[in-house]
């Protein structure tokens, strides 16, 4: 059996690569993972290929034996790993509740780890592995500094496993979005905080997965699906933080 294994598959990108993924011919079943069952069950009836449900709060890590048992009973051959299981937070730093830092470091950077290991022995050569990042993975982000350093350990932890991999023929790719206007992100992160307005540019979940599908396709180890992202991406190899921090909190005030 050929599974496409999805986290953050209630709602936002989750759902959008189900959707997008819906008619290849090397997924037989999709399972999809997080904490919201009901809305999963409802997702999953809008998909023409079966879904397995697994309800999975993956910042509780003992709850992830959920994953292990249904990997080791089932066996199934992992043609697409997608981590897009996320959140964030706005504000200060120190005024951001200590609950909800550990919350973004849990989710952002141990869950999509575990994940990503308790799957690998499951990968074959041509699977493919996405992990959803962000463009604040490029540099600290004011009033987003936990959410970027979060980010930032997911891109680097990504571009390593793309290279330890391609001697198995798997490819991996960091993706690594702008905001993005139809997912719940920008409601749960603003519940801290308003600290960003207007959210100028910001794409869309259709865009952003039919383009990181392709980045995935051609391998590239960072894919940046939409122009702002695009840009974000080589400014920030070419301008130093010192300089980019304080632009970038004019330009969010805007």
């Amino acid at each position: 059996m050929n599974a496409a294994v999805i986290t953050g598959a209630s709602s936002g990108l989750g759902c959008e690569f189900a959707r997008q993924l819906d008619n290849e011919p090397n997924i037989d079943e999709f399972w999809l993972i997080a904490r919201r069952r009901e809305k999963m069950e409802a997702f999953a009836e809008t998909l023409k290929k079966p879904s397995r449900i697994l309800p999975i709060d993956l910042t509780k890590r003992e709850e992830l034996s959920i994953l292990k048992d249904a990997l080791h009973t089932n066996k199934p051959v992992i043609t697409y790993l997608i981590c897009a299981a996320g959140t964030g937070r706005m504000g200060k730093s120190m005024d951001i509740p200590p609950d909800d830092n550990a919350m973004m470091i849990d989710l952002n950077c141990r869950a999509a780890v575990d994940v990503t290991q308790m799957c690998y022995p499951y990968l074959r050569k041509g699977s493919r592995v996405l992990e959803i990042s962000s463009t604040a993975s490029f540099q600290p982000l004011p009033r987003l500094n936990v959410y970027s350093a979060s980010k930032a350990f997911l891109t680097s932890y990504t571009k390593m496993l793309h290279y330890e991999l391609i001697p198995r023929g798997i490819k991996v790719t960091a993706v690594c979005p702008y905001w993005i206007k139809d997912t719940e992100f920008i409601g749960q992160a603003e519940k801290t905080s308003k600290d960003y307005s207007g959210y100028f540019l910001a794409s869309r979940t259709q865009s952003v997965v039919k383009m990181a599908l392709f980045d995935s396709k051609m391998n590239f180890w960072v894919s940046t699906p939409g122009p702002v992202c695009f840009v974000h991406r080589i400014a920030a190899k070419f301008i130093p933080h010192e300089i980019m921090v304080p632009l970038v909190d004019l330009v969010r005030k805007l």
